[in-house]
């Protein structure tokens, strides 16, 4: 089943303006001709072309209610979720007993300037990378307690950077190779 969507039908009257204008510098003597092919042409543009290439470059993702199992069992897919829990104020007024029921142990604390020290009443939670091809912006919440009970949940970006390992040498057999190598 189609869901027709503002985007979907937006996008199916651009590729076909388009299509039609192109058929036409082909062939301009059979308009009716031109705007049938263009009305057959225009889903398969857009189902076969338009809407993969937008799925892998645009930074789009599912919007989902929130599952605690889901949230547990699969977190590189949170950020599906955290809409609908910012959204509707889930968290809001819980405890941290409650919230620790519902999204795990706290995976880390945020630091405090003034105390120099991480502060237990601000929790986070990794949201995983944003879809999408050339992403490398990752997703976080942070969840502000007050009096044991949540007030404030804010997401928050960041840069990801993959490190790659250096591999570590045997110093001994490096050289040893070396001498092989030069003979």
């Amino acid at each position: 089943m189609i869901l027709f969507t503002p985007v979907l039908l937006i996008s199916c009257i651009i590729i076909f303006v388009l299509l039609y204008l192109f058929i036409n510098t082909i062939d301009d003597s059979k308009k009716w001709l031109n705007i049938i092919l263009a009305i057959l042409i225009t889903p398969i543009l857009y189902f076969y072309l338009w809407y993969p290439i937008s799925t892998i470059f645009l930074p789009y993702h599912h919007h989902k209610q929130f599952n605690s199992s889901e949230w547990s069992e699969k977190p590189g897919l949170r950020y599906e979720m955290i809409d609908n829990m910012i959204e509707t104020d889930f968290l809001t007024g819980k405890s941290k007993e409650d919230v620790s029921k519902l999204l795990g142990k706290v995976q880390w604390l945020s630091w405090n300037d003034a105390n120099k020290n991480f502060d237990p009443n601000v929790w986070n939670y990794g949201l995983g990378l944003i879809p999408g091809a050339f992403e490398d912006i990752k997703e976080d919440v942070e969840i502000t307690f007050k009096n044991n009970k949540v007030t404030l949940v804010k997401l928050y970006q960041a840069n990801y950077t993959f490190e790659v390992k250096k591999e570590e040498t045997n110093k001994k057999l490096d050289s040893i190779n070396a001498r092989f190598n030069t003979k």
